[in-house]
């Protein structure tokens, strides 16, 4: 079975979700994603459909594409893989040199001190991304394509950490650009207690 045989001319599109971010930086990206993983769910019809949280605006995108379209199979969001420097494991590492591959390690870096900021009571955005983006430029290697806040469910950004968000990277190490998140969520609605997910 072709899943794109000639003339095919059809696509799926999540509006909103799809435009900021890396929907910016890698235009056309998600309408192949969403339009590859919507003929690979019908043709297979699995009861659930595994996304790793790494990808976290991807994932998004696929499950609200999934209950906008009443799709039978269950989307279930993984935990990010590490190494045991904090390294998310991604194809691309594949591509860093030795030294590159050190210097990746300042993404994880970059989240783990924000999250250290969150536990000690910040919950201002802008001062967030200002201790990425510090963290960040200490790494001579790294270039920064985005360092953002924001909500879970839209992905827009937030002025403070007050319900379940995404502290979200991506960031050039050399030619090869990564990226990686913080999923936050309080404890609970009336809690300024965080709960944190590498």
């Amino acid at each position: 079975m072709e899943i794109y045989p000639n003339g095919f001319s059809t696509y799926v599109h999540v509006e909103g979700l799809s435009e900021r971010l890396e929907g910016h930086s890698r235009p056309g990206h998600f309408r192949g994603v969403t339009t590859v993983v919507m003929k690979l769910l019908e043709i297979v019809q699995p009861n659930f459909a595994y996304f790793g949280r790494k990808d976290a605006q991807q994932a998004r995108i696929i499950t609200q594409m999934a209950r906008d379209l009443n799709l039978d199979s269950e989307i279930v969001v993984c935990p990010i893989v590490r190494e045991p420097d904090g390294l998310a494991l991604s194809s691309r590492n594949a591509y860093l040199s030795a030294e590159e591959r050190k210097a990746a390690t300042v993404l994880h870096r970059a989240l783990d001190a924000a999250r250290s900021e969150l536990a000690a009571g910040l919950r201002d955005a802008l001062q967030l991304q200002g201790v990425l983006h510090r963290t960040l430029s200490a790494e001579r290697q790294a270039r920064v394509d985005y360092a953002e806040v924001v909500d879970a469910e839209s992905f827009e950004p937030v002025v403070r950490v007050s319900k379940p968000s995404y502290i979200l990277l991506a960031v050039f190490i050399g030619k090869t650009r990564l990226i990686d998140n913080l999923y936050v969520e309080p404890k609970s609605p009336v809690s300024e207690e965080l709960v944190f997910h590498f």
